[in-house]
C-alpha cells in the first residue's frame, strides 16, 4: 500500500495525538463517509489495523481510513502520569481528531481498549453512523469497561514496571513481552493500566447501527451477547479464536468490511 499521510493534533492538555490517513484505492467507488479505527492496549494503528490487512480491505472498498494512535501508544505523546490517561480521555482525543477531519459523519471501529474508547465516543452527540466494537463483552455492562476480572489492572500495571519480568503471571507476561517487542513506553502503559475506565458507559445513548464482534474463545470478551443486547438494535458476530482475532482472523476482517459496506 501507499504509505499513510500521518499528522498530529495537540489536544487541550498539550498531548500530541498522531493519526494516519489512507485514501480509497484508485478506481474504487469512493464512499463519502470515512472509517476511523482505534487500536487496543499496547498496540498502535499499524499493528492492529494496517499489518493484518484491515486498512487494505477498507480502501479497496472505497473507504477513506483514519487510524488514531491513543496517547501513550504509537506516535502519540507519552507520560508516566496516570492522571493523563483513561479511555474517556482517549475518546476526547479521538473526537478532536474527527473535528480536524471536518466530516459530517463517520464510521467508527474499536478493538479491546479501543472498543471502550469507541463506545464512549459513540455515546456522545458525535455523528457516528456505524459502530463496530470488538474484543469486549459482558465486562462493559458489568464492570464498566475492559473486563478487569480476568486481568486486574493493578497486576497489569505492576507487570509493566517489574524489574524481574520472568516472575510475572503468564497473561501479564505475555502482554509485557508484546509491548517490549513493539518498543512501547512501559511507564506509559502502566499509567493507562492504572487509569482503565470503570465508570460505566451510557449504552442507551448510542444511536449508531452497531456490530459487536468477538472471538468465541476470548477470555476478555466473555458473553458478548450481554453487550449486544444492551445496545439498541446491535448485531452480534462470533468468529473462531481468542483475543488475537484482530490480527489472525480473516473472518474478523471480512465481517467489519461487510458491515461497513452494507
Amino acid at each position: 500500500m501507499e504509505p499513510p499521510r500521518t499528522a498530529t493534533v495537540v489536544v487541550d492538555d498539550g498531548t500530541p495525538i498522531a493519526y494516519h490517513c489512507w485514501e480509497p484505492d484508485a478506481g474504487a467507488d469512493a464512499h463519502p463517509v470515512p472509517v476511523v479505527l482505534q487500536h487496543g492496549f499496547t498496540a498502535h494503528t499499524m499493528v492492529d489495523w494496517l499489518d493484518p490487512g484491515t486498512v487494505a480491505g477498507l480502501t479497496a472498498a472505497g473507504r477513506r481510513v483514519v487510524g488514531v494512535d491513543a496517547r501513550g501508544h504509537g506516535r502519540s505523546g507519552k507520560s508516566p502520569d496516570a492522571a493523563r490517561y483513561g479511555e474517556r480521555r482517549m475518546a476526547t482525543d479521538l473526537l478532536t481528531v474527527v473535528n480536524v477531519l471536518d466530516v459530517p459523519a463517520f464510521d467508527l471501529v474499536g478493538y479491546s481498549m479501543g472498543a471502550v474508547i469507541a463506545l464512549l465516543a459513540a455515546a456522545t452527540p458525535a455523528a457516528v453512523r456505524r459502530l463496530v466494537v470488538g474484543g469486549v463483552g459482558a465486562g462493559i455492562v458489568e464492570v464498566g469497561g475492559v473486563d478487569t476480572r480476568t486481568l486486574p489492572n493493578g497486576r497489569l500495571a505492576r507487570a509493566f514496571l517489574a524489574e524481574e519480568p520472568d516472575d510475572l503471571p503468564p497473561e501479564a507476561a505475555g502482554m509485557r513481552a508484546f509491548a517490549e517487542m513493539l518498543g512501547d513506553d512501559l511507564p506509559s502503559l502502566a499509567a493507562q493500566a492504572r487509569a482503565v475506565h470503570r465508570d460505566g458507559i451510557d449504552l442507551a445513548a448510542i444511536t449508531a447501527e452497531t456490530l459487536v464482534i468477538a472471538g468465541d474463545a476470548d477470555p476478555l470478551a466473555v458473553r458478548p451477547h450481554v453487550l449486544a443486547e444492551a445496545i439498541a438494535g446491535a448485531r452480534l458476530r462470533l468468529v473462531a479464536g481468542g483475543h488475537d482475532v484482530i490480527g489472525s482472523s480473516p473472518d474478523f476482517r471480512s465481517a467489519i468490511i461487510e458491515f461497513l459496506s452494507r
